[in-house]
């Protein structure tokens, strides 16, 4: 595997996940399955299967591999609870040297500064490690949460695209923003 972070922050542990996660994984989306829905595309049933969450683990695993993206886990700090997700996804390498970022945090800890934290840290290692340019992050305009932490990391509102994505069944408008790495003088 090419690129593997290990990241520790104050409250969390950060990194991909491994086939043992996939109980874990499974508890994280059923149990924020209500919490998370209006943010993200409609779910077949499967998507809450432990054969589903052994199966994406898998081809998160490869996407890392072949280095075209990065699905992180978040952890508690004893690695017993996933408390959150965030996927570089769509890595671009060439002249580009960009990526998408998406992310969602468990109910029970929103709120409480956990993906600041734990972005913070993962910024930090794509900007690093895997040598990014551009971390672009999207988010529909009514998702109040999301535009405050972005704003928080740095990052710059660049536009906005009109039935961008399709959400929750509907196709939504989004906001569109970017962090670039920033210069080394």
């Amino acid at each position: 595997m090419g690129f593997s972070p290990r990241l520790l922050t104050e409250r969390t542990r950060i990194r991909l996940a491994e086939e043992a996660d996939a109980p874990e994984l499974l508890r994280y989306r059923v149990a924020n399955r209500a919490h998370l829905a209006p943010w993200e595309p409609l779910r077949e049933e499967a998507f809450y299967t432990l054969g589903q969450c052994v199966q994406a683990v898998a081809e998160w695993r490869e996407h890392a591999r072949l280095d075209r993206g990065y699905p992180l886990l978040v952890f508690d700090r004893d690695e017993r609870e996933v408390l959150a997700t965030l996927t570089f996804a769509n890595v671009v390498r060439g002249a580009f040297q960009a990526c998408h970022l998406g992310y969602g945090t468990a109910a029970r800890v929103q709120g409480q500064g956990l993906m600041h934290e734990a972005l913070q840290a993962s910024l930090a290692w794509a900007f690093g490690e895997l040598d990014l340019h551009r971390v672009m992050a999207n988010y529909l305009p009514r998702n109040e949460r999301s535009a405050r932490l972005l704003a928080r990391l740095g990052f710059e509102r660049e536009g906005y695209a009109k039935r961008y994505l399709q959400i929750a069944g509907a196709w939504e408008d989004h906001v569109l923003t970017a962090l670039v790495r920033p210069r080394v003088e």
